[in-house]
């Protein structure tokens, strides 16, 4: 909810008009009771909890997680004080409020490794496991293509924290199985509902062990994806609340979703 987008802003171009109200009505009218904003670094992890503790609107509706992406870990030894003082604020951060409620979003990635090479990923995403061991907050979990060195790293370090989701998995059905056999939930958004293996590997999670997510502003199911040609089953009525009219940011009207910007709303 902290993303520009919902501000109106695109690559730091002003498209339309902020309509962050409008987006936690619609979602508040679909049923969502909770929301966790998604902490990538040390700012937007600060950011997010100002965000919600400054709203009086946000008290008891919106959280946040504390952590950093995978891809932003260089922020660890960018930092002016080192990586261990960027590590100690954010264990500082993450024990200053009670709307932080995981550790994350961290973990690998190696699909964008332009942003952050393997050894300093995994250095800073094992840093991170001892948060989640400090705070005894569940972690939320980022894998992206890297073969058994997230499992092995998770497993390594399953002992330190209680609860986590691996979130928007993408991964085979042998993957899944090995997390869930770590005593992991699995995580499933629009990016996890691309193609016809995609769903099959959704079919097989275990109910218990399956967690529905939006990732929004990211990850909405769209006309390519093997899943769009389900939506038909919904009704008209449920497609008004879950997924109402949308137009184009250029073509912006108060009160209608935007073409490609996904909300909470549709986690129905």
């Amino acid at each position: 909810m902290t993303d520009p987008m919902f501000r109106g802003l695109y690559r730091g171009k002003q498209a339309h008009a902020d309509d962050l109200s409008l987006v936690l009505k619609r979602a508040r009218d679909a049923g969502v009771e909770k929301i966790f904003i998604t902490g990538t670094n040390l700012e937007d992890s600060k950011e997010a909890i100002e965000a919600i503790e400054s709203n009086e609107d946000a008290k008891g509706f919106l959280y946040s997680t504390v952590g950093c992406h995978p891809t932003r870990c260089t922020e660890f030894e960018e930092y002016k004080d080192g990586p261990q003082a960027y590590y100690d604020e954010l264990l500082k951060l993450a024990t200053s409020s009670k709307v932080v409620v995981a550790i994350g979003e961290c973990g690998l990635d190696y699909d964008r490794l332009h942003f952050c090479s393997k050894e300093t990923q995994q250095k800073y995403f094992e840093m991170q496991f001892d948060l989640a061991e400090k705070t005894q907050l569940p972690m939320f979990l980022h894998n992206r293509n890297t073969g058994d060195d997230f499992y092995n790293l998770v497993k390594a370090n399953r002992h330190k924290f209680k609860n986590g989701v691996v979130h928007s998995f993408t991964g085979s059905i042998e993957e899944m199985k090995k997390l869930i056999d770590l005593d992991l939930y699995i995580g499933v958004n629009g990016c996890s509902l691309k193609t016809e293996e995609n769903l099959q590997v959704v079919k097989e999670i275990p109910e218990h062990r399956l967690m529905i997510e939006t990732d929004a502003p990211w990850c909405d199911i769209r006309p390519t994806h093997a899943s769009f040609a389900h939506l038909k089953n919904v009704s008209k009525e449920e497609m008004a609340v879950y997924s109402p009219p949308t137009k184009k940011k250029e073509k912006f009207e108060m009160g209608c979703m935007v073409k490609s910007r996904n909300e909470p709303c549709t986690m129905g």
